[in-house]
């Protein structure tokens, strides 16, 4: 049955609140100690890496500590390719979710009018690959995009290209672990300015033509 616009707002905001308080109460430790057990198991490791994908969203636990996992198990040669594609994967629920959610009016809506007039001005494609390459929280930025209207080629193309960065880092540091851990994973601060660099260039062309439209 379908919800009207009011209906559909509750929901969204309920269900933001239960991946808010789900967060709060298990966090990425959890992940890592249940992957310790699996090490040896990659077929096992697999499943459980599948499952831990397409509950990701509902924790808002961080794709690159799930990458670091991956690697960890894998190495960068198999890792790489399957956090990626888990990534991709798994951004796309949230992007479908927010989608869904979206109405004309209300919060849900003058994000959706805002995030529109970002990917008109640097397009879905570039826009997307922007959104990735900036240190901002993965689910976020499928939201917005759901939100926004974003094509769904556009949403997984441009998903795939910006998370190369962050999936490459992650999955060589896991590689090189001998015993899992958090410590230390996101604290890359070479690569974060790195990738926010490259977004903002991104973005600098659409930029500069819409100031100059506008004069």
């Amino acid at each position: 049955m379908e919800l009207s616009g009011n209906r559909r707002q509750v929901t969204g905001f309920a269900l933001v609140a239960v991946v808010v308080v789900a967060g709060v109460l298990l966090s990425p430790k959890f992940l890592i100690e249940q992957v310790k057990h699996v090490k040896q198991t990659p077929i096992l490791a697999g499943g459980l890496f599948l499952a831990v994908y397409l509950v990701r969203p509902m924790f808002a636990w961080p794709t690159t500590v799930v990458a670091v996992a991956v690697g960890y198990v894998y190495g960068p040669v198999v890792g790489f390719p399957a956090a990626l594609c888990g990534t991709v994967m798994s951004a796309y629920l949230p992007f479908v979710a927010a989608r869904y959610f979206r109405v004309d009016s209300g919060i849900f809506g003058r994000l959706g009018d805002s995030g529109e007039r970002f990917f008109d001005t640097t397009g879905d494609l570039r826009g997307m690959i922007a959104s990735r390459l900036f240190p901002v929280p993965s689910d976020a930025v499928s939201a917005a995009a759901g939100l926004s209207n974003v094509s769904d080629g556009s949403f997984l193309l441009g998903t795939a290209i910006g998370e190369v960065p962050w999936m490459v880092v992650a999955v060589l540091a896991g590689s090189s672990l001998d015993t899992l851990s958090l410590d230390g994973i996101e604290d890359n601060w070479m690569l974060i300015v790195a990738a926010a660099l490259g977004g903002i260039l991104l973005l600098a062309g659409p930029a500069y033509r819409a100031y100059t439209d506008d004069q």
